[in-house]
Protein backbone atom coordinates (compact mmCIF):
# COMPACT_ATOMS: atom_id res chain seq x y z
CA UNK A 1 0.00 0.00 0.00
CA UNK A 2 1.65 3.54 -1.20
CA UNK A 3 0.53 6.68 0.35
CA UNK A 4 1.36 10.23 -0.83
CA UNK A 5 1.49 13.42 0.98
CA UNK A 6 -1.35 14.45 -0.28
CA UNK A 7 -3.15 11.15 0.79
CA UNK A 8 -2.62 12.31 4.32
CA UNK A 9 -3.05 15.97 3.68
CA UNK A 10 -6.25 14.80 2.69
CA UNK A 11 -6.83 13.14 6.38
CA UNK A 12 -5.37 15.32 8.47
CA UNK A 13 -5.18 18.90 6.81
CA UNK A 14 -3.66 20.47 4.27
CA UNK A 15 -1.25 22.31 6.90
CA UNK A 16 0.31 19.19 8.08
CA UNK A 17 4.41 19.14 7.82
CA UNK A 18 4.23 23.10 7.07
CA UNK A 19 6.56 25.21 9.03
CA UNK A 20 4.87 25.60 12.55
CA UNK A 21 2.84 22.23 12.57
CA UNK A 22 3.37 20.37 14.79
CA UNK A 23 4.24 17.57 12.91
CA UNK A 24 7.52 19.36 12.49
CA UNK A 25 8.25 19.22 16.17
CA UNK A 26 7.28 15.60 16.16
CA UNK A 27 9.50 14.72 13.54
CA UNK A 28 12.00 16.33 15.15
CA UNK A 29 11.97 14.50 17.97
CA UNK A 30 11.48 11.25 16.61
CA UNK A 31 14.34 11.40 13.88
CA UNK A 32 16.44 13.03 15.44
CA UNK A 33 19.88 10.89 15.08
CA UNK A 34 19.29 9.98 19.05
CA UNK A 35 16.04 9.81 19.21
CA UNK A 36 15.90 7.07 16.43
CA UNK A 37 18.90 5.27 18.46
CA UNK A 38 17.19 5.13 21.67
CA UNK A 39 13.88 4.28 20.35
CA UNK A 40 15.21 1.49 18.75
CA UNK A 41 17.37 0.57 21.32
CA UNK A 42 13.89 0.22 23.22
CA UNK A 43 12.29 -1.70 20.55
CA UNK A 44 14.43 -4.65 21.98
CA UNK A 45 12.19 -3.70 25.60
CA UNK A 46 13.02 -2.89 28.96
CA UNK A 47 16.07 -1.25 29.58
CA UNK A 48 18.04 0.32 31.77
CA UNK A 49 20.08 3.71 31.95
CA UNK A 50 23.55 1.82 31.83
CA UNK A 51 22.02 -0.62 29.31
CA UNK A 52 20.56 2.44 27.34
CA UNK A 53 24.30 4.68 27.56
CA UNK A 54 25.89 1.46 26.38
CA UNK A 55 23.66 0.38 23.09
CA UNK A 56 23.15 4.23 21.95
CA UNK A 57 26.72 3.87 21.47
CA UNK A 58 28.78 7.41 20.84
CA UNK A 59 25.92 9.43 23.25
CA UNK A 60 26.86 11.38 26.48
CA UNK A 61 24.74 10.99 29.46
CA UNK A 62 23.35 14.52 28.77
CA UNK A 63 22.14 13.70 25.66
CA UNK A 64 20.74 10.47 26.79
CA UNK A 65 19.03 12.53 29.63
CA UNK A 66 17.49 14.84 27.12
CA UNK A 67 16.65 12.71 24.69
CA UNK A 68 14.68 10.59 27.06
CA UNK A 69 13.48 13.57 28.90
CA UNK A 70 11.91 14.42 25.34
CA UNK A 71 10.52 10.77 24.45
CA UNK A 72 8.82 10.84 27.52
CA UNK A 73 7.17 14.46 27.12
CA UNK A 74 5.54 13.00 23.68
CA UNK A 75 4.37 9.94 25.51
CA UNK A 76 6.71 7.68 23.53
CA UNK A 77 8.99 6.46 26.23
CA UNK A 78 8.16 5.42 30.18
CA UNK A 79 10.48 6.05 32.75
CA UNK A 80 9.87 4.20 35.83
CA UNK A 81 11.53 4.42 39.12
CA UNK A 82 12.17 1.63 42.00
CA UNK A 83 12.69 3.32 45.30
CA UNK A 84 15.29 1.10 45.96
CA UNK A 85 19.05 1.76 47.24
CA UNK A 86 20.80 2.17 44.88
CA UNK A 87 18.26 3.62 42.87
CA UNK A 88 17.05 1.78 39.85
CA UNK A 89 15.45 3.32 36.73
CA UNK A 90 13.82 1.21 33.62
CA UNK A 91 12.72 2.92 30.57
CA UNK A 92 10.07 1.27 28.02
CA UNK A 93 8.45 1.99 24.96
CA UNK A 94 4.86 3.06 25.90
CA UNK A 95 2.11 1.50 23.21
CA UNK A 96 2.00 4.58 21.38
CA UNK A 97 6.25 4.25 21.46
CA UNK A 98 5.73 0.89 20.21
CA UNK A 99 3.29 1.86 17.64
CA UNK A 100 5.92 4.52 15.88
CA UNK A 101 8.67 1.22 15.80
CA UNK A 102 6.42 -1.04 14.38
CA UNK A 103 6.62 1.49 10.87
CA UNK A 104 10.16 2.93 11.81
CA UNK A 105 11.56 -0.65 12.44
CA UNK A 106 11.30 -1.51 8.62
CA UNK A 107 12.82 1.69 7.67
CA UNK A 108 15.50 1.04 9.58
CA UNK A 109 16.16 -2.53 8.25
CA UNK A 110 16.33 -0.79 4.80
CA UNK A 111 19.03 1.78 5.90
CA UNK A 112 21.17 -1.25 7.64
CA UNK A 113 20.75 -2.74 4.66
CA UNK A 114 21.60 0.09 1.80
CA UNK A 115 23.59 2.31 3.86
CA UNK A 116 27.09 0.60 2.64
CA UNK A 117 25.97 0.88 -1.10
CA UNK A 118 24.35 4.39 -1.21
CA UNK A 119 27.96 5.58 0.90
CA UNK A 120 30.22 3.62 -1.24
CA UNK A 121 28.20 5.64 -4.96
CA UNK A 122 30.03 7.92 -6.80
CA UNK A 123 28.83 10.91 -8.00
Amino acid sequence: MSVSLADIRDVAGDAVFTDGCPTRTVLDHVMSKWGVLVLLALSDGTRRWGVLRREVDGISEKMLASTLRTLEADGLVHRQSYPEVPPRVEYALTELGRELMERMLPLMEWIAANSAAMLTRTP
